[in-house]
Formats: structure tokens, sequence, C-alpha cells
């Protein structure tokens, strides 16, 4: 179940490593999945906009702490790939400490900012309440959502991809089951989407906790190593916050984007709510393959095994870009069909936005493909910080291009079209920058 990274043969090691990821992801999505299906089929394309602008909120948030867990594992991974089980429990019992007290402040944050959050974010006054229902109920499941991504990262960085997928099918199947219930057979409206994540959240959450307690006790300290270690500290923190700023960089922006689309009105955000679901779907698998070789990565760093880490790197590289042309294929030519799984029919406005986003952003998969591996690769070989500054690179182009050709075009097709230029940007940065590095 645990596997080693830094030996065997690199693309199935990979495959096999990056495959219970991405069906985890690919789970993971069903949470938000299931109230946009649910939420704009019964309850119609206002509370689709609430929902759908909300998910990007909530994609901010959890970036801060899943920033963080990233960080701390590829610190777990190192130590992981030098053999050093004493430092490895030392980072783990730190990193645990550090995310879960980051949590506790931001959750109680939000909950106190909840009406200066909805002013920035310019929600229109038609879905003002709802949203603020909906928020109020989903910002309790962030420290669910903390604890199962810091366990699961840290399984995942000693090479077990499998426990985390287990529990996020359990959770997935329930989160479904009560969308439902509390939607289509209670009358609970948009709380009862809320309620039904928060629950399923905090499933996930109890059983990989208590699976890493009773059946991973060789990766916890005991009670004599359980002390204060100033410098397994600081490298936790420089790469964690390093990470955790590129990660909520990068969301960010995305919220920031999503504050101009909702300028836009409710059909716009309603395209944008559903396209945005399909996109991340889309190139999911992609992100979590820029995951699973980021832990090989910094497996193999630890090891220094350095002619294996340029050997994976272009085989890495290989498998991204054939399957992000693949799925911008698919994404492409069926813009319409996927549409249709979110809007009903006759919501024509909202279907026809929602193309022209999946067509324009769809053709440019290779871009954000290129991109996770890039994040991943720097952030594995302990250079954080030119994961910030790629996310600067794409995040800001696309943010100030959102706003400049909207304006110009007086349309939210210049929102779309400055998605992939960002991208190819950043790319062009980051390849040029690890080209040097590897060979020196």
């Amino acid at each position: 179940m645990y596997r080693d990274l830094t030996k065997g043969n690199i693309s199935c090691s990979l495959l096999l490593f990056a495959l219970p990821m991405i069906a985890g992801n690919l789970l993971q999505q069903c949470y938000n999945l299931a109230d946009t299906l649910i939420v704009g089929r019964i309850l119609g394309k206002d509370a689709l906009a609430a929902v759908g602008s909300a998910y990007t909120l909530m994609t901010f948030l959890c970036s801060i702490f899943l920033g963080l867990c990233m960080g701390a594992g590829a610190v777990i991974s190192i130590y992981h790939g030098k053999k050093d089980d004493t430092a490895k429990k030392f980072a783990i019992c730190h990193a645990f400490l550090l995310i879960f007290a980051v949590t506790l402040i931001l959750n109680i944050l939000v909950y106190i900012g909840i009406d200066l959050i909805l002013a920035f974010l310019r929600v229109p006054s038609a879905i003002l309440q709802p949203m603020k229902e909906y928020l109020l109920i989903i910002f309790a499941g962030i420290i669910a959502t903390s604890l199962y991504n810091f366990f699961s990262c840290l399984l995942r960085a000693l090479g077990n991809s499998v426990v985390p997928l287990v529990f996020l099918a359990v959770s997935t199947v329930l989160n479904i089951s009560l969308d439902l219930l509390f939607i289509a057979v209670f009358p609970w409206g948009i709380k009862g989407a809320a309620v039904a994540t928060v629950l399923a959240q905090y499933v996930s959450a109890i059983g990989i906790l208590l699976y890493t307690i009773f059946r991973c006790k060789n990766l916890l300290p005991s009670k004599k190593e359980l002390h204060y270690d100033k410098q397994i500290l600081k490298e936790i923190l420089n790469l964690s916050s390093l990470t955790c700023i590129q990660q909520s960089v990068m969301n960010f922006g995305i919220l920031m984007v999503q504050g101009l689309v909702n300028s836009f009105g409710p059909a716009i955000m309603a395209a944008f709510a559903a396209a945005v679901k399909i996109d991340t779907i889309a190139y999911l698998p992609a992100q979590d393959f820029g995951n699973a070789y980021s832990t090989f990565i910094a497996q193999n760093y630890g090891a220094k095994q350095y002619d294996r880490i340029k050997k994976g790197t272009r085989q890495a590289f290989a498998i991204s870009i054939s399957f992000c042309i693949c799925i911008s294929i698919v994404v492409f030519f069926f813009a319409k069909n996927l549409m249709h799984i979110f809007v009903l029919p006759e919501e024509t406005e909202v279907i026809a936005a929602g193309i022209s986003y999946l067509r324009i952003e769809g053709a440019f998969y290779c871009g954000i493909g290129c991109l996770f591996l890039l994040y991943g690769y720097y952030r594995a070989v302990c250079m954080a910080e030119m994961s910030v500054i790629l996310t600067v690179i794409s995040l800001g182009i696309r943010v100030l291009l959102a706003y400049l050709l909207a304006a110009l075009m007086h349309s939210e097709i210049g929102i779309w079209m400055s998605i992939p230029i960002g991208w190819v940007l950043a790319d062009i940065t980051g390849l040029v920058y690890m080209k040097k590095s590897m060979a020196g």
C-alpha cells in the first residue's frame, strides 16, 4: 500500500501512485458537483449562482491550509527518502499543530467577516441572502476539510494514495444521498445542500484521523519524542508558507475573477458556476498527476537520485501533455452536452456563455497541465518561491487581462480569454528556469 518511488519503472510507478489520487479528487469534486447538479436542476439558476460563487470562495479558503499541507507533505517525503524516521515523526507532529492552529483562526475570521466577504464578491442582491445562509453552514466544514487534507497529504507523502480514496468514496456517496434527501425530499432548499456537504466532510475527516491513529502508529511520535525541534519547524514553515502563498495567490486571483463575473449578473454567474465544475473535473487528473510527480521528485531528491529525477521529469511531461490534448478535444467538441448536464435546455443564455468558456479555455489544457508539474517540481526540490513567482505571473496576468478585456469588449468573453494567456506565460518562465536549474 506504501509505494517507494525511488526505485522501479518510473512511468508505471507514477501512474499507479497517481491513479488513486485522481480517483479520490474526482470523488472530492463530487461534493460540489452534487450540489451544482441537484441545486441547478431543482432550485433553479439563482440558487446555482449562489452555490457556484460560494464554491469559488471555499476553494480559496481551503487553499490556505491545503498549501500548508502540501508543503509539509514535501518535507515529510524528503525525510522519508532519506530514511530518517525520527525527523519524519517530528515533522508530522510540528506540521499538524501548525496547520490545525491556522485552520481554527481562519474559521473564526470568516464567520466574523462574512458580510465583508459578500461585499467584496459583489454578489447581486437577488442571491445575497441565500448565499449567506449557505456560507454560514458550509463554513462549519472548514475544520473537517483541513483534517482530511492533512492526513491524506501525510499518507500520500509516504506513498499511500489508496486509503484517502476509500474515505472519500464513503463520504461522497453519503453527500449525494443527503443532497437528494435534504433538497428533493425535504424542503430545505439551499441550506440542505450545505448541511449534506458538511456532514459528509466530517465523515471523511474523522475516518482518516482514526485510521492514522490506530493503523499507522509507527508514524506518530511517542511521548518521549514530543518536543520542540527548531530546525524541523523552520523547514516546515519555509516550505509550507511559500506553498500556502502560492495556493492562496492562485485562488485569490480566481476569487477576483469571480467578482468580475458576478458583475455580469446571475445568468453569467450560473454559466461560470457550471463551466468551472466541468473545467475543474476535466483537468483534475493533470493536477493530481502533478502532485504525484511532486512526491516522486521529493522522495528522489531526499535519496539524492538526481538522474532519476531528470528521467522522471521527461516522462511526466510526456504523460501529462498527452492526456491534456485528449481531454481538450473532448471538452471542445462536447461543450454543449456537458453544459446540459447542469443547466436546463431552456436556459439558453446560461448555456451559450458556458459553451464559450469551455471552448476558449478547454483548448489550452496543456498549459495548465505543464503548470501543475512545474508547481510540483519546485515544491519538491525546496524551491517553493519559484512556484509563487509562477502563480503571480499566471494569475496576475489573468486578473489584469480579465478586467481590461472585459471592459474593452463589454463581454464576459474577455474574462475567458485571459485565463490561457496567463498559463502559457507562466509555463515559459517555469520551463526556462527548470532547464537552467537541472543543468546546474
